[in-house]
């Protein structure tokens, strides 16, 4: 290891650093960013594997910095390397418009892998990167000897006290174990104090003997050891050779620091986690690394220049690895032909003829045709892999014939596999679930998707949002949808969830009404890369629609969100309608059966079918006419949730059919005639929204 006076220098001007940047803005959290600056540093300049030049190269290493509130821990060793950053943005942190955000966003900044916000969150999506690794090694260069593939990398984070009392990683942690994921390297910053100061008040617990039982590769590096605070680089140093050279199970680095070292008086308090140090202090810090008190954001021409070679390093370890890259793609051109098209994120010439169509009269539940989806798009696009948080069964997200994602040594009689599987296997972990899938979507161009019920979402909502901030498509299967799912009763029974769900911005929540409109819902949400999708699907069988009939459109609509399923007639032929009937899911069968019983009665009913109210709206408006026209004020919407969100639907004249209480435990058939939730409900709110109107 090198380590010379100018390396030393660097640490100290990262330190005085965030410190001014947070003094300047007036918030901020600079303690972490000061303690940790030579861990950070020590990562960045001699064990990470990165190119500056190329943010995106498939084969750097990983860094995930899970306590995003000390981005300063990130953006000054991204202004070191030379990934863009400048001076003028450490002045703009945390103002409108800059490149450095109070958490490190990713598309936003050069360099951020993953948005960091709460806590818990990047160390278990890391757990995802570290999966997305073994998987794309496994399809693409499952032959090459350990360490020789141009796919092999690590994964690299740094977490928090914080992070580690996060019940998120708790479940993410104890994945990875199970995994054997090998290349996979916490440094955990043990410093004890959170905002409400020392974190013994809350957190005593033996970390590395919780982490040993998960089966991780577990270290101490104690720069307090000696009674004096003395950070022993090389210590630290060995450490991270020591956990890189461990590739049988993840690795964790204890690593105890004193927060704000040293700063003169407020080291070592909650006052500089989350406060800027104020004039006194700051000047008192940089007098005890002997920089002007008087200055701000000094830096030392020769300290850049130092630290930037590591652009230069990086630069030639990419060179070395193209070689093997290249000879690669000579010897794997299928392969190579693969990693291009999923990299791109397109999909296969013609794989949309493998999608099944449904035969119309025979009933089947949507989580039944969902799995019969997957399994017949599954050979021709290797890159869709996934599975369930223990519910397969029921989720119907297993590829058959495929192996599970696993070690050797942990199959079982029912799952057989290897550690370059495909089925993934999550246990009763449905946020961590759902934070891996988000880690695999960011690391790989692969296609991952989770299952459990749709009530569990809530278990998932953190990373469910993070997702949708981030712009990843993460692929989310909840079944057992509503009431339908019968005699488990309100435990189990969805009410808010699909409301809640459709008020998270940019994610696609979509509940298709029969088994073709699933397998255009898997081909939308297969097609778009730029946002994640929860597809929501029924235990209850509904029916298949023959949309061979008069008046009935064809499955291809719900590419658009919403579209005229059965339409108005009267005499055999097309008219306006009276009313338009519009639901989701199996209620769509509801407004199906109350149109007959309304066109008995000379009403003309059209019915709507809106799996997803998010692809609706994004429609023009001349098409959202053409499906609710506004001339017709006479609605009726029908959903087994809350009525939430369907008034901007139905208007002022419409009536809303809708479950605004908790369920109870009967079959289903009960349940719905109970709550009031059928075709003859459908067909009275018809009757008194055309009433409404006149």
């Amino acid at each position: 290891m090198s380590w010379t006076e100018l390396d030393q220098k660097a640490v100290d001007t990262i330190r005085v650093l965030a410190a001014d940047a947070v003094e300047k803005v007036g918030s901020g959290h600079p303690g972490t960013a000061m303690s940790l600056a030579p861990a950070a540093y020590l990562l960045f300049q001699q064990h990470l594997r990165h190119d500056p030049s190329d943010p995106q190269w498939i084969g750097r290493d990983r860094f995930v910095l899970s306590p995003g509130h000390t981005s300063l821990t990130l953006y000054l060793q991204l202004f070191f390397s030379g990934y863009g950053l400048e001076m003028k943005d450490l002045e703009s942190l945390r103002t409108w418009g800059s490149l450095t955000p109070g958490h490190p966003e990713v598309g936003h900044t050069d360099g951020v892998e993953i948005t960091t916000g709460p806590l818990g969150q990047g160390l278990a999506s890391a757990v995802g990167f570290a999966y997305a690794e073994r998987r794309m090694r496994g399809m693409l260069d499952p032959e090459a000897a350990p360490g020789t593939s141009p796919f092999d990398h690590s994964v690299f984070v740094i977490a928090s006290d914080g992070d580690l009392q996060e019940g998120v990683t708790s479940e993410a942690s104890s994945l990875a174990g199970h995994q054997e994921l090998g290349n996979l390297v916490v440094i955990y910053d043990e410093n004890h104090i959170s905002i409400e100061d020392d974190t013994d008040v809350a957190f005593t617990e033996d970390v590395l003997g919780r982490y040993a039982a998960y089966g991780w590769h577990t270290q101490r590096v104690d720069w307090t050891r000696t009674g004096e605070y003395v950070e022993d680089i090389e210590a630290l140093h060995a450490a991270i050779n020591e956990a890189k050279a461990e590739t049988s199970r993840p690795s964790i680095i204890s690593l105890r620091t004193i927060i704000g070292w040293p700063s003169p008086t407020k080291k070592n308090t909650g006052g500089i986690h989350g406060s800027k140090l104020g004039t006194d202090e700051l000047e008192a810090l940089k007098k005890e690394l002997g920089f002007d008190p008087q200055a701000h954001f000094a830096l030392d021409e020769k300290v850049l220049a130092h630290v930037r070679e590591v652009a230069d390093r990086g630069a030639a370890l990419h060179a070395d690895w193209q070689k093997g890259f290249d000879a690669w793609q000579s010897s794997n051109p299928e392969n190579a032909a693969l990693l291009q098209r999923i990299t791109e994120g397109k999909l296969p010439d013609g794989w949309e003829a493998n999608l099944p169509e449904f035969e119309a009269g025979k009933d089947l539940a949507t989580r039944a045709a969902s799995g019969k989806v997957i399994n017949a798009i599954a050979d021709v696009l290797p890159e869709l892999w996934g599975g369930s948080a223990d519910l397969a069964g029921s989720n119907n997200t297993t590829i058959e014939n495929a192996p599970s994602f696993i070690p050797a040594t942990k199959q079982t009689n029912s799952w057989k596999g290897n550690p370059y599987g495909r089925v993934l296997h999550f246990g009763i972990r449905e946020h961590a679930a759902a934070s891996i899938v988000n880690g695999i979507a960011l690391a790989s161009p692969t296609r991952p998707y989770s299952g459990t019920f749709l009530i569990f979402s809530d278990y998932q909502r953190p990373a469910i949002r993070l997702s949708a901030l981030m712009g990843v498509p993460s692929i989310y299967v909840w079944t057992h949808d509503s009431i339908g799912l019968g005699e488990d009763g309100p435990t189990h029974q969805p009410v808010e969830q699909l409301a809640s769900l459709r008020a998270i911005p940019n994610l696609d929540v979509v509940r298709p009404a029969d088994a073709n409109e699933v397998a255009w819902a898997w081909k939308t949400i297969l097609e778009n890369t730029s946002n994640p999708a929860g597809l929501v699907l029924s235990r209850q069988n509904l029916p298949v629609y023959d949309r061979s009939q008069p008046g009935f459109g064809a499955a291809s609509g719900v590419a658009r969100g919403g579209y005229v399923l059965v339409d108005s007639l009267r005499d055999g032929q097309a008219v306006d309608p009276d009313v338009v009937l519009m639901g989701t899911g199996s209620e769509v069968q509801l407004a199906v059966d109350a149109r007959e019983a309304l066109a008995a009665e000379g009403i003309a009913a059209r019915v709507v079918s809106l799996p997803s109210i998010e692809w609706f709206n994004r429609q023009d408006q001349a098409y959202r006419e053409s499906v609710l026209p506004a001339s017709v004020t006479a609605r009726v919407s029908v959903e087994a949730g809350v009525a939430q969100g369907w008034r901007e639907l139905v208007g002022d004249n419409g009536r809303i059919v809708s479950l605004d209480h908790f369920g109870a435990s009967a079959d289903y058939q009960r349940l719905y005639q109970e709550f009031g939730i059928t075709a003859e409900a459908v067909a009275q709110a018809a009757r008194d929204s055309i009433a409404a109107t006149k």
